[in-house]
């Protein structure tokens, strides 16, 4: 059954997230007040593998958890930018590597119960080495793992990170 939405107000607002009080009603059970993270931009990340180097992974501290691990290139999506083109982008920016042409794996809502954020997860057979990272910042080192490292990292809980972890899965499962 589909939930009614009689109204909403925003409680916080950034460029980055936008909290808001939604009035939600169950039909023929109850009204009541919800609160939802509104995100202005959805974000695209793509798994980047060349036969002989692996995959191409960022290593990188995540204060917010106080994690350290490994991710995919990754990022939000730019006004006027087509989820390919962040993926490219955002590949290119963190890396170095300038991925080949990326496939649409697929798009998800990682909350959908709590938020409208969306991802979309892509992968590039190979990449073409540009140059240094352009923000070195994004992460302490950018590494080509192989599968064999990757499923050794995923088992040992070294990728936790919700957009990498199912692009890597997906991956792995579908498209390897």
């Amino acid at each position: 059954m589909r939930w009614i939405v009689h109204g909403e107000r925003v409680i916080y607002d950034s460029p980055w997230m936008r909290l808001a009080m939604v009035d939600v009603e169950i039909p023929g059970e109850r009204r009541f007040d919800h609160h939802v993270l509104r995100m202005p931009a959805a974000a695209a990340g793509t798994v980047i593998h060349a036969p002989g180097r692996g995959i191409l992974l960022l290593w990188r501290h995540r204060f917010v958890t106080d994690t350290w691990g490994w991710e995919i290139p990754a990022g939000r999506i730019d006004d006027g930018e087509s989820p390919e083109e962040a993926a490219v982008r955002e590949a290119l920016e963190e890396t170095g590597w300038r991925p080949g042409p990326v496939r649409r794996l697929t798009t998800y809502f990682p909350h959908n119960g709590s938020s409208d954020l969306t991802f979309h997860l892509f992968a590039a057979d190979g990449a073409e080495h540009v140059g240094d990272p352009s923000d070195p910042s994004e992460s302490e080192r950018v590494e080509w793992r192989t599968v064999d490292e990757v499923r050794t990292s995923i088992a040992a809980g070294e990728i936790g990170d919700g957009l990498s972890l199912t692009a890597l899965l997906w991956w792995l499962t579908f498209d390897h």
